[in-house]
């Protein structure tokens, strides 16, 4: 069996001591049951549910204002990021709910991430695992010739020192960290195992990230056959390693 390996580069690390960072494991995806999308979109409407109440609070201060968005809007200024036209992908989901009132359905574990993330305002991200070459899977900065693919499928090179989600066949999964994923791993109908990232640069991080995949080893373990595996990074226990054996059809 093969292993892959996830986490954050030192060089991460030293540049945002404030990260908090979390990752889940889930094996046995499948969507297929007909009353899964309907169930998964009941729980989704509870956490969007949850998010639309926090905008309303403070109309005049949106999502934006958040502590959880405003730590990522710093994060992305030292990165050298405008933020108003690079967001995080948890201010991008919640500008979008905040403007249309719903997310879009996209595949039910995705929707349940992206449901999960804006109901806590962090970035979650979630990867085909089987999509990813091992064995590192590492958040560092771009050397400037990993590939990246868009959801359209163009090829793209993240700029060198760009900080991407990079994997062992130089193959780029992110750009520009948490601001948008790769079309590459993205979850589909196929997909039958899957890596989840929440991370969080405020204070209080890391029981946000960590509240946040318990609530989504719940769901998963209540919706279907998924058995999750999860674990909180820091900087003294900085990886998470799942095996990966071959494939069941």
């Amino acid at each position: 069996m093969t292993g892959l390996t996830f986490r954050h580069a030192e060089a991460v690390r030293s540049a945002h001591p404030g990260l908090a960072a979390g990752a889940l494991y889930g094996t046995d995806v499948d969507t297929t049951d007909a009353g899964t999308p309907d169930v998964v979109a009941s729980r989704v409407a509870e956490y969007t549910a949850r998010a639309l109440a926090r905008l309303a609070e403070s109309p005049e201060s949106p999502e934006s204002q958040f502590p959880e968005v405003l730590a990522w809007r710093r994060t992305f200024a030292r990165m050298g990021l405008r933020p108003t036209q690079y967001r995080c992908a948890s201010e991008s989901l919640l500008r979008r709910l905040r403007k249309e009132g719903a997310l879009p359905r996209i595949h039910p574990v995705v929707d349940l991430c992206n449901a999960v993330s804006v109901a806590y305002a962090v970035p979650v991200a979630v990867l085909d695992a089987d999509r990813i070459t091992g064995p590192l899977l590492e958040v560092r900065p771009a050397h400037g010739d990993e590939e990246y693919t868009t959801f359209d499928g163009r090829t793209e090179h993240p700029a060198p020192g760009e900080v991407t989600y990079a994997d062992s066949a130089g193959r780029a999964h992110a750009r520009r960290w948490t601001n948008r994923q790769s079309g590459h791993s993205a979850v589909s109908d196929s997909t039958r195992r899957i890596l989840v990232v929440a991370e969080a640069t405020h204070e209080g991080g890391a029981d946000t990230v960590a509240q946040a995949l318990k609530t989504l080893a719940e769901e998963l373990t209540a919706h279907g056959p998924v058995t999750p595996v999860t674990a909180l990074l820091t900087s003294d226990a900085p990886e998470f390693t799942i095996g990966l054996g071959a494939r069941t059809p």
